[in-house]
């Protein structure tokens, strides 16, 4: 059975249906807006929706621009963003800046999808926020938003009037919201009037685009040269105030006098305009540094590499200040590796305690050293080879693509009045299993 997708330029192409397809109607087309960012969620939505036989229209980037989205079943990948990298200069920044928005404004007078989903705004939020969403309005497409942070100015404490307006505007002018967790849903209906029946709650979906081989713990402590009998620390991401990283150095302090084997991996890059944050760190740890117990690998980690950092650690932490819910979590869990995290937004709601991680008083280092203390004191640690496949189980059974799939393709219809929902939502799970690579 063959079907055939419109693209941007009017050119079609002709594509098998996916299998799950064939024995339903016609599945929506959307527009993926993606930002030009955050590959893994990017990723996993891409592969969960074209498995479903919806035809995509992706709006992406150098970053996005990969065999594994571009060459994807049903996927027409549209490079509008190109380079996003902080290197370039001020008038280059300007001019690709502006290349783009005047492509995507283009794309979007010309797009056959009736559906613009958009991840993440670009770089211009408030112009994003009530220009462009006006704009898209004016053209007839229904609008969904997946919300990740419902007010990260809040989260980033630069929160304002002109903020809080425009995300209203946005929130108010989109058809439908997706969020992850109750406690976003309830402030988006208190803080900012959206109305309860407008707003669903999907998972975050669990990252599928990172290499997960048969490397052992072993190995991956040899290649970061760590110690086997250390006791293993990781904070991992963006570094940024928000993300409290100056707490956990604190109970590292604590946790290092009383044992000198504990060691702390800090992996990833500073976010532009973190760079004092971060420097404050650097004086924080440089005794440690000197001795080895630090372990700083402040840059990008490529996909190709993140399985090193979670394979070699025996807990992750999140000491976050405010936040409310965590891709790195969802990340650690995929690798089976327990979390201590802050009592803040939703993280606790993913926790179990003993089983898959711990909680602690957020901006309290004491209290994070004492939990740490307790994980470490604790069968979970003791057993952690075996535990890690449980809690692996866990996060494919909580993060499931083919639940974000199922909810987000009853709502294109909806928005779109195509057949009924119980048709449209008759899909093999198995085979969305087997097309993301998920065991059955």
């Amino acid at each position: 059975m063959k079907r055939a997708i419109q693209s941007d330029d009017s050119t079609r192409q002709t594509i098998e249906d996916s299998p799950m397809a064939t024995s339903r109607p016609q599945a929506p087309s959307v527009t993926l807006l993606t930002g030009g960012g955050d590959r893994p969620y990017v990723y996993g939505l891409t592969k969960v929706l074209s498995s479903l036989g919806i035809g995509i229209d992706l709006i992406g980037s150098d970053e996005l621009d990969e065999p594994e989205l571009r060459n994807s079943r049903g996927v027409n990948f549209l490079n509008l963003r190109g380079d996003q990298s902080y290197e370039a200069g001020f008038v280059a920044k300007i001019h690709r800046l502006t290349a783009y928005y005047l492509k995507l404004i283009h794309y979007a007078a010309t797009a056959k999808p009736g559906i613009f989903h958009i991840l993440w705004n670009n770089k211009l939020e408030y112009f994003d926020r009530t220009l462009l969403m006006l704009y898209y309005k004016m053209l007839g497409k229904a609008l969904v938003l997946t919300v990740h942070n419902v007010n990260k100015g809040r989260r980033d404490a630069s929160d304002s009037i002109l903020n809080r307006l425009t995300l209203r505007i946005q929130y108010g002018l989109t058809n439908h919201i997706f969020v992850h967790t109750e406690k976003m849903k309830s402030e988006l209906i208190k803080e900012f009037g959206v109305p309860t029946e407008r707003i669903s709650e999907i998972p975050f979906g669990i990252n599928n685009s990172v290499a997960d081989t048969n490397l052992s713990s072993t190995q991956a402590r040899e290649r970061l040269g760590m110690a086997e009998d250390k006791r293993n620390i990781l904070f991992f991401g963006r570094i940024r105030p928000y993300k409290g990283l100056e707490y956990l150095i604190a109970a590292f302090r604590i946790l290092i006098r009383e044992d000198e084997n504990y060691r702390l991996v800090i992996a990833g890059r500073i976010e532009q305009g973190s760079e004092e944050y971060w420097d404050s760190i650097q004086r924080e740890i440089q005794q440690y540094l000197e001795k080895g117990q630090v372990i700083p690998r402040i840059e990008f980690i490529p996909d190709s590499e993140t399985e090193v950092y979670f394979k070699a650690a025996d807990i992750l932490v999140l000491p976050y200040r405010e936040i409310f819910q965590s891709g790195v979590l969802v990340l650690g869990y995929s690798f089976g590796l327990p979390v201590v995290v802050a009592d803040v937004g939703s993280l606790k709601d993913d926790i179990i305690e003993g089983k898959t991680g711990y909680v602690f008083k957020p901006e309290d280092s004491v209290d994070l050293a004492r939990v740490l203390s307790k994980y470490f004191a604790s069968e979970l640690y003791r057993n952690l080879d075996v535990e890690r496949s449980q809690i692996k189980a866990h996060a494919l059974q909580q993060h499931s693509w083919e639940v974000v799939g199922q909810r987000t393709l009853e709502l294109y219809s909806k928005l779109l009045r195509v057949p009924s929902d119980q048709e449209l939502s008759k899909v093999d799970s198995s085979k969305i299993r087997e097309h993301l690579n998920l065991p059955q």
